[in-house]
């Protein structure tokens, strides 16, 4: 740090990015206990994903587990990251998604893929986490309305500074 910044350090916290880790961290000790991730896990892990897990036939390159990709889509919809290059992405910023994988970054075009082609499954999957959840009170179902009426509308400037 430069000449400035030493002679004030006693009044802030040490930001030192350089200092390594004696043993590598847990991931486990970054998240809190009552976390949303650790609960979509515990949820996945109860699931019978045998449909999905049948499908994959070991050739080509290893696979992603589909309860890896599973649980970054739950947890995607569930705080509002629907797509997949974000998810891809917060595979790498997120504490919470890289809890969920494993620390593995799976592509954009790992989980496009696996939503696409497990679509029929996946919802069904989606289901039944919603019914866990809301059995443990952790959620309220109800009914969300959208209203996509397009309305041809005469907006300007001129028109709303004239009134």
């Amino acid at each position: 740090m430069g000449r400035n910044r030493t002679s004030m350090m006693g009044h802030f916290v040490l930001a030192d990015r350089d200092t390594d880790f004696l043993l590598p961290p847990s991931i486990q000790d970054w998240l809190p206990e009552d976390h949303l991730a650790r609960f979509v896990v515990e949820v996945v892990d109860q699931l019978d994903l045998s449909k999905l897990t049948q499908q994959y036939t070991g050739r080509g390159s290893r696979a992603h587990h589909p309860a890896v990709l599973l649980s970054l889509l739950i947890y995607g919809y569930a705080t509002g990251v629907f797509s997949s290059r974000k998810i891809e992405r917060a595979t790498h910023d997120s504490i919470a998604f890289r809890y969920l994988a494993a620390n593995t970054h799976p592509d954009d075009d790992t989980i496009v893929t696996f939503r696409r082609r497990f679509l029929p499954q996946v919802e069904a999957l989606f289901v039944q986490v919603l019914l866990l959840a809301w059995e443990m009170s952790l959620v309220k179902l109800g009914r969300i309305a959208l209203d996509g009426t397009k309305v041809k509308a005469n907006y300007s400037v001129a028109v709303t500074c004239a009134e």
